[in-house]
Parts: structure tokens; sequence; C-alpha cells
């Protein structure tokens, strides 16, 4: 039958003019034919019978037949995803590898081969089943390349859109037949979502652009966790692995963190018993200070910060800097802490044992206003976790993050990048505030 008459029996049957046995008996045409004509345009429409003709390989034979014993569909349904001009063809084929396996599917030659073939043939047989091991290893790269692509997606049940942008990000790498296969997707369906993608708006777009706006607001210092706090804020509510694909697609990174510099000189004076005891936890502020300090090393020169952070928000409650680390460094830094203390507060104050912090003007302040001094055991940073968390965030964020034109730039940078950080720079665990708001909050909720 040619193209044209399949084409009108297979309208008739769906303009409900007649069933199958009908149409079939109206054209001379067995019922079963105009059954596998419809589900063939069905899938694939039009291009269903465009050629009349065509030529497997045993790759293209292997991969039919295993997505039969997959999928479970029966032989007719198989046919017509396939676009295969008989049912009858994919009848032989299964029949043929059930008796004699890979090599059943090779098609026969129409000449006698010579003695020379036969005889290699049989000296080699393992060359009979290559081309069928290559299909199979073409076929497992295409599909763990693809269900790798399936595993970044935020929804749990990916839809045919998605499978279809999948697919077409794969075609350089794999023959689409194969991609097709793999994903248990209609060649007529893949092409309808290209085609409509193609026409389609963005439906991120404006999320994009706003992720965009965060991340540069924030100098890069936002990863896709905080920039999706970032979005709640602000009304979008995306879940995080969509936000961190969307960063994926423009290019978005936050910078790693690195080490920090330590100040310990050796034995200065007495050391203080760890209090704190690695309990980072603090219900209200002013209870459970830390503090350290950090070099930066620019321009030839250096700066040195001493900050304390209160453990209840990780606010930098006061800081100072010099250009070298004497004991005014830290002795300054803790003259303004007193100014947060309200009458009756005690508060524990963790550290190293840094030189600057065993002298005994420092532990004679710390005295004179009911301050427990704690101290972290000899080389053990981690007793300290949580400024030296603040001491690389800040380097990220900061040194290794911006260009600088002398010291005195670099300087205001870090005051400014302070007020940043306890007024701006939202946080996970303080349920998407910032130190100040968290504090602000905590305060009027009592």
């Amino acid at each position: 039958f040619s193209e044209e008459e399949k084409l009108m029996a297979v309208k008739k049957y769906l303009s409900n003019e007649g069933s199958f046995k009908r149409i079939g008996d109206s054209i001379g045409a067995d019922e079963g034919d105009v059954r596998s004509w419809v589900q063939r345009f069905q899938y694939h429409g039009n291009e269903a019978f465009k050629n009349p003709y065509a030529r497997y390989s045993v790759k293209d034979k292997l991969d039919v037949l295993t997505y039969m014993k997959e999928q479970g569909t029966s032989i007719r349904e198989t046919a017509a995803i396939f676009n295969i001009k008989s049912r009858r063809t994919l009848k032989r084929w299964q029949t043929l590898y059930e008796n004699g396996g890979i090599d059943a599917l090779k098609p026969k030659g129409k000449r006698r081969p010579s003695m020379k073939k036969i005889k290699n043939k049989q000296e080699n047989p393992t060359t009979q089943s290559i081309d069928a091991l290559q299909a199979e290893l073409e076929y497992l790269r295409a599909e763990n390349a693809y269900f790798k692509k399936v595993e970044v997606l935020s929804s749990e049940n990916i839809s045919t859109r998605e499978k279809a942008e999948v697919v077409h990000e794969l075609r350089k790498q794999f023959d689409l037949k194969l991609l097709l296969l793999v994903s248990n997707l209609a060649r007529s369906t893949y092409y309808y979502w290209v085609n409509a993608s193609s026409n389609r708006i963005d439906k991120y777009g404006d999320t994009k652009n706003l992720i965009q706006d965060i991340f540069h607001h924030h100098k890069g210092r936002y990863g896709y966790r905080r920039i999706t706090l970032e979005l709640r804020r602000q009304g979008y509510v995306l879940n995080h692995k969509t936000v961190r694909r969307l960063m994926k697609e423009l290019g978005l990174k936050c910078l790693v963190r690195v080490k920090k510099y330590r100040s310990y000189k050796g034995n200065v004076g007495e050391t203080a018993p760890n209090v704190l005891q690695r309990d980072f936890q603090a219900t209200q502020p002013n209870q459970k200070w830390v503090t350290d300090v950090t070099e930066f090393h620019l321009f030839g020169k250096k700066l040195y910060l001493s900050p304390i952070l209160d453990l209840f928000n990780g606010e930098i409650i006061s800081y100072h800097i010099e250009s070298k680390p004497i004991y005014p460094l830290v002795g300054k830094m803790l003259d303004q802490a007193l100014k947060c203390l309200k009458q009756g507060e005690k508060v524990i104050l963790h550290s190293d044992q840094g030189w600057h912090y065993r002298m005994s003007k420092y532990k004679k302040s710390l005295q004179q206003n009911n301050i427990i001094q704690s101290m972290s055991r000899k080389g053990n940073c981690l007793d300290n976790a949580v400024i030296e968390n603040f001491f690389g965030l800040l380097k990220s964020e900061l040194l290794y993050l911006q260009q600088f034109k002398d010291m005195d730039h670099f300087e205001r940078e870090l005051k400014e990048y302070i007020h940043y950080y306890n007024n701006t720079r939202i946080k996970e665990k303080l349920k998407g505030m910032s130190p100040v708001e968290y504090r602000t909050h905590a305060n009027y909720v009592a």
C-alpha cells in the first residue's frame, strides 16, 4: 500500500468512519495492518510512512528487542514506537534472537563466503559478537550520562519536557535513537518539545536576573543556600536544588575559604582553663564571647584584626585594627566590648593561648568586669572553631574576592565588610536573618 492509502485509512479511523476491520476490508488490507498504521501515525505523525524501506544494523535490532523486553511492550506497539514497517519483521527478529542469539541477527550475505573467511571466523570466534558488545557498551554509556543529567533536576517525577531537554543536551555525544530508547521518549514527542521550547519564554527568566543581582550585590559571597533564603525574604519560594541548578546555568559559584593567622608565641604568662568546652550554643546575648587575632598581608605591609564574636547570634560586637600585633590591638577591643555589658551580666570570654590573652593587664581587666576567662588547649584550633570560621569567611569573601588600591583602601573595605556581616549578611541557622536582625527580633520576643 502506498503512503497516501495508509494515511487515508488512518484518517478514516481517527474520524470514526469505521473500525479497523471495516476500513481494512474497504481497501483490501488486514485488520492488524490498519491497527499498526494507526499506532505508527500516533507516534510519528505524517513521517510514519515516509521511509518504505529501511536497513537495520545488529545494534538497531538489539536495541529494539532490549526495549521491548525491559518495557514490556507488545510487538505491535514496539514496531509502532520505532516506526518499523511491519510487525512481522520484529517477530522474526525475536525468533532469530531466541534461537541463535546475537549472531543470528546479522544479515545473511548473498554470496557464499570464501574458505579463508570461514577459517578466520573459526579461528577467532570472539569477533562474532564485537558489534553487539559495542552496541551494549554505547547503550550503557548513554544511559549513565542521561541519568546523571536527570539527577540534578529539582523534581522527583521528571516531566516529558525535562526529558526532552536532557536528550537534546546529550545529542552531540550520543545517537538520538539511543537517547530516545534510554529516556523512553517517542521521537515525535521529542521534536514537539524541542520546537516548542525554541518559542517558549523561560519561566525562570526573572528569577535568574534576581539571582544574579543578589550574587553580585553580595560580591560573590553567597552560595545557593543563602541565595535561596534571600529569595524567600523577597517573596520568591524556590527549592534550593532549583536555585543551585539555575546558578550552575548562570556560571555563578561561591568562593572557598582559607586558613587564618596564628598568634601563639610561646609561654608568656599563665593560661586559663577551657571553660567553654566547645559548647558554642548561647541562649541569650552577652552569655558567651569568643575572640582571636588574624593577619592580612598586602602591598608588603601587614594589618591585624582583633574582634569579639557573640555566640548567641554570631555578631561582631567589637573589634580593633592595628598595623602591629601589639597589646592595644586586644586591649582597645576589650574596652569597646565592655560597653555592651549591662549591670549584672556575666559572660565567658574564650580565646586561644596567644600572648595577648595571658598578659596580667588583660586578665585584670576581665576580673574587674566579672568576665570569666576561658582558653583553648594548646595547638587545638577546634576549641575556638567559631571565630576561625568567621576569619575564613572574611578572607574568602573580602581579601581574595576584591582588588585593593593600597592598605588604606583595604582597611576601609574591612570595616565596611564587618558592618555588612553584622547588618546585611543573612544566615540559615538564624532563620534567614542577619546577626543584628536576629538579636533585635529576640529582644522583641522577650
